[in-house]
């Protein structure tokens, strides 16, 4: 037998890819459910940045003497945004007193619960 065997055994492999294994098992889960937790707040944040948008096209609106701004018209408004298309997959419905804001993907993942917010209409 050589004097100067070098390298590891058999056991040392089999520890390592036992230890490597409970990491994997353990960080995995985790992982995705953090990339979901950040897909629901992308989604609320998209959401508060529509109704942002309405806001500021109705604040407009009425600072410039126009009374009639309906909620169909700050909807269009707020569905020609450049920045729908973008990063996130919103639509709009006109609701009774404003507007239904739908995210249902963020980055092209579709969200399982589509996230929901409304937009309320100050007229009303």
């Amino acid at each position: 037998m050589l004097k100067n065997e070098k390298g590891f055994t058999l056991i040392e492999i089999i520890a390592v890819l036992v230890i490597l294994g409970i990491l994997a098992a353990v960080a995995v889960p985790r992982y995705i459910s953090m990339m979901e937790q950040s897909r629901i707040s992308a989604a609320q944040s998209a959401i508060a940045e529509v109704k942002a948008q309405a806001s500021n096209y109705y604040a407009i609106k009425m600072l410039a003497g126009n009374g009639t701004t309906t909620n169909a018209a700050v909807q269009a408004s707020v569905t020609s945004a450049p920045y729908l298309g973008a990063d996130y997959s919103v639509t709009t419905a006109t609701a009774a007193s404003g507007i239904l804001i739908t995210v249902n993907s963020v980055k092209g993942t579709d969200l399982a619960p589509a996230q929901t917010g409304t937009w309320y209409y100050p007229g009303l």
